[in-house]
């Protein structure tokens, strides 16, 4: 992707925010009007940021839109949706700090002990989906920032699924994705 393309994403998450605040629904993206390959399907999680600390992040996992319309979608959410936060207001608006985060494919890991997948964690690198009966959390990259350790990465991980940070079962699913960064 050339800074062209990623200069049009980070514009379309800020209108899509300014939109939201005047209209409460996202922007509407028509695709054609973009790069070809914006047009692809594509996952991304937009993060907000205000005064260096988070103010929202919203994302998806696996590609199902086109990455335009996704971008879009997953700030406006971000602005609006994380439950973590009150929506956003236009108060807020000037000074956010946009943070796209293009997912690569997941893929799932292989480990017999949580000793076994703590040595295939690749900090800085490794984004982390988690899954056990019905609980599901993600970590994003950029979380190693906050959370250098491996042991600490995952004991959050579980938290954050709804798990006890020593939690274990044989029928955790555990899966990395890399991420390609645009702020």
């Amino acid at each position: 992707m050339d800074d062209n393309q990623r200069q049009q994403l980070l514009a379309i998450a800020r209108q899509s925010i300014q939109y939201g605040l005047q209209h409460g629904r996202p922007l509407t993206v028509e695709p054609g009007d973009y790069d070809a390959s914006l047009q692809q399907p594509g996952a991304s999680f937009v993060t907000l940021m205000l005064n260096r600390q988070l103010r929202g992040c919203i994302g998806s996992l696996e590609a199902h839109r086109p990455l335009v319309i996704d971008v879009a979608e997953n700030a406006f959410a971000a602005a609006f949706r994380d439950p973590r936060f009150a929506p956003l207001s236009t108060d807020e608006f000037p000074d956010l700090e946009y943070h796209i985060s293009l997912l690569n494919p997941a893929e799932p890991l292989q480990f017999t002990s949580e000793a076994d997948l703590l040595k295939q964690l690749r900090p800085q690198v490794d984004g982390l989906i988690l899954e056990d009966r019905g609980h599901r959390g993600t970590f994003l990259p950029s979380v190693w920032e906050s959370l250098p350790q491996p042991e600490q990465f995952l004991q959050h991980l579980k938290r954050k699924a709804g798990l006890p940070a020593d939690y274990w079962s044989d029928t955790l699913k555990v899966s990395r994705y890399t991420v390609d960064e645009i702020k």
